[in-house]
């Protein structure tokens, strides 16, 4: 090659690498908060979802939430918004530039409420399951939730005490847990309201409602219509995964990552 020609494929060289994007703004972190269903634990069903994320380079916090399989609500619904605040925090630490939320069932519904008040960059909502609104489970846990309010009355509300819960496919079943506790979960009002979660989200994030094929019947006959009462955002959207209720979050790996990165790229026009 002649001293001309060296110096023209310099020149080209230089050109590409000053036309190309800075790697940093083209891979800036991205973070996520995982938070289990109900009865669960970041170990089972969430766990391949976070694997994946974290393959493809996310900073992820897989929490246990009070309604874990451990816990039974024994910690009150305030304490859970302080560990997602601080695992929000802790992501924002590690260098994340955008942050987002994502729950599985029950965290899916309590997802719909942190749509209200967290300030991140969007939210997952798989499967969002447990509105403590519907009428079911206010028939099968309405026992359940006047023995803790009597619990309460009588000064025994942080006392451990035998109580229930309820899903769909196991029916209502006992758990030990603190009536005052339980009585933040299973309040009508509370955030576990799923209509009144939808409605109160803010409209400026967006929202990714997730509603796998194979979910349980009340829930796709349920959730379109929280989907629909959601506040419209132009990033907002529904995804269908072929999968049943329960490996919702794997199935969703790939949309989870490509939404994120999209409402990523979105925010940074």
């Amino acid at each position: 090659m002649t001293r001309l020609a060296r110096f023209i494929v310099r020149l080209l060289l230089a050109a590409l690498i000053t036309a190309a994007p800075p790697p940093a703004l083209a891979q800036e972190p991205i973070g996520i908060v995982i938070m289990h269903g109900k009865g669960g634990s970041p170990t089972r069903f969430v766990s391949d979802l976070a694997r994946t994320l974290e393959g493809k380079g996310y900073l992820v916090a897989n929490l246990e939430m009070p309604w874990s399989g451990r816990l039974n609500y024994s910690l009150p619904a305030g304490k859970a918004e302080e560990d997602v605040t601080a695992a929000v925090a802790g992501l924002r630490g590690k260098g994340a530039k955008k942050v987002f939320i994502a729950g599985h069932s029950l965290g899916g519904a309590y997802t719909l409420h942190l749509a209200g008040s967290q300030a991140v960059d969007g939210f997952i909502a798989i499967a969002p399951g447990g509105n403590i609104n519907s009428p079911v489970n206010q028939e099968r846990l309405g026992g359940s939730i006047a023995l803790a309010r009597k619990l309460v009355a009588e000064g025994k509300g942080n006392e451990p005490a035998r109580l229930e819960d309820f899903e769909p496919g196991r029916g209502a079943y006992p758990i030990d847990t603190v009536p005052a506790a339980y009585l933040t979960w299973h309040d009508a009002q509370g955030p576990m309201n799923m209509d009144h979660a939808a409605k109160a989200a803010n409209p400026r994030l967006p929202i990714l409602f997730i509603i796998p094929t194979r979910d349980y019947p009340g829930l796709l006959k349920s959730s379109p219509g929280v989907f629909r009462s959601l506040p419209p955002n132009a990033l907002t959207k529904l995804h269908q995964p072929d999968s049943d209720h329960l490996n919702a979050p794997g199935a969703s790996a790939d949309e989870i990552a490509r939404w994120t990165r999209e409402v990523a790229s979105a925010s940074r026009r």
